[in-house]
């Protein structure tokens, strides 16, 4: 049975001192967001190369060798259990 949520909870007021917040508007919003990226520090294409082949290289390594286990429990499943 679910329980609602809706019900007392939501009816009981807020505890004192403490205001509701009000919504951010859109464009407060906006801003917000663009004076949080002008605080990142963003990657020089070396970086960026650098790190791509990093994660590249990881990917295939880890491809490489799930398909060895892939393929050693394969052969280990059809020696036990026989096969064609």
């Amino acid at each position: 049975m679910a329980i609602d949520t809706r019900g007392e909870a939501a009816d009981k007021p807020s505890k004192p001192g403490k205001e509701k917040k009000k919504r951010t508007s859109p464009a407060l919003f906006y801003r917000q967001i663009v004076a949080e990226l002008r605080k990142v520090i963003w990657p020089t294409r070396k970086d960026l190369v650098t790190y791509t082949t990093v994660v590249l290289v990881f990917v295939l390594i880890m491809v490489a060798f799930v398909s060895g286990l892939d393929f050693l429990f394969t052969e280990g499943v059809l020696a036990v259990f026989g096969g064609s």
